[in-house]
């Protein structure tokens, strides 16, 4: 049995732990919040006292944490889990963060004799729960095979993705977020501006379905607003922001131009809603600038 150290136990966390407890992995968790260590401890897994607590005897160490200080402080700070696991061990970073940090955890865990790969998922709360999430992963293919098991305890097989050396799957999963986002301010616009026109939403939603500028966004994601205004709250718009802002930093030091009005739009909704609220909030801000609501007929 695989003894594994899994810290970070939050919306997605707390998901993912579960189902590798469920797996038959011998699993120690942490995390800050006590209401979610008492829910990892609830689904078998042995509630550690600190990140160093955690990490001791680990074989596998997994983290999902909210971004790269969080990610630095735990992999690399004081008392950090490099310090406590023992050589051979394999770190499996999933969070969304950056490069940068990256490539400064992976020095200090290769100085140590220890491997690591960087596998952000992508899925929402939704796939974390169901255990389906897709997993973006970069490292050496000898440390992604040894995580594989792992991994599809947490995401869809169909879906796990090894990309190439450390810091692909940061990448890509960076670039798959900004490529959300902007759909998610296109396709506000075109819904907002094709009702305040006068068309029936129902049937702007079905042409724009059925033509070339169909998207997943626009025929399935957008779904959750339009039927029940869900904004989605299992993802908040601080998160949204900081992944954002990764995703130009990245382009930046890249020299490539991106859309940095869609960072701009996210950040105007996060200022009138708030940090906590949900990822489409964006889509709230068009429906409140234009004086309209995206919903079907008879839904709230």
């Amino acid at each position: 049995m695989t003894e594994v150290a899994f810290i970070g136990l939050g919306h997605m966390g707390g998901h993912m732990c579960r189902h590798v407890v469920a797996a038959g992995f011998d699993v120690a968790a942490f995390d800050l919040d006590p209401d979610a260590l008492t829910r990892a401890a609830s689904a078998g897994a042995r509630a550690a006292c600190s990140v160093a607590d955690c990490a001791d005897g680990a074989e596998l160490l997994v983290t999902s944490l909210p971004g790269p200080a969080q990610v630095e402080d735990v992999l690399c700070g004081a008392g950090g889990a490099i310090g406590a696991l023992a050589p051979g061990a394999l770190i499996v970073e999933m969070s969304t963060s950056s490069l940068e940090v990256g490539r400064k955890a992976l020095a200090s865990a290769r100085a140590r004799g220890i491997a690591m790969i960087d596998a952000p998922v992508a899925g929402q709360t939704i796939g974390a729960e169901a255990g389906t999430l897709a997993i973006y992963a970069g490292g050496e293919a000898e440390a992604f095979g040894r995580a594989l098991p792992l991994l599809e305890a947490i995401g869809d097989p169909r879906q796990i993705y090894h990309l190439g050396p450390n810091g692909s799957g940061y990448a890509v999963k960076l670039l798959l977020n900004l490529t959300w986002f902007v759909h998610a301010v296109a396709t506000a616009e075109a819904l907002t501006v094709g009702v305040k026109a006068g068309i029936d939403l129902d049937k702007l939603h079905t042409a724009l379905v059925h033509s070339p500028a169909n998207s997943s966004f626009l025929e399935r994601d957008v779904r959750m607003v339009l039927d029940r205004g869900d904004y989605d709250e299992g993802f908040a718009m601080k998160l949204v922001t900081k992944d954002l802002g990764l995703a130009v930093d990245l382009a930046r030091d890249l020299g490539v131009p991106v859309a940095s009005l869609v960072e701009q739009i996210h950040h105007r909704a996060r200022a009138a809603y708030g940090d906590t609220a949900g990822e489409m909030s964006a889509i709230r801000l068009y429906e409140d600038l234009a004086g309209v609501q995206l919903r079907w007929p008879g839904r709230p």
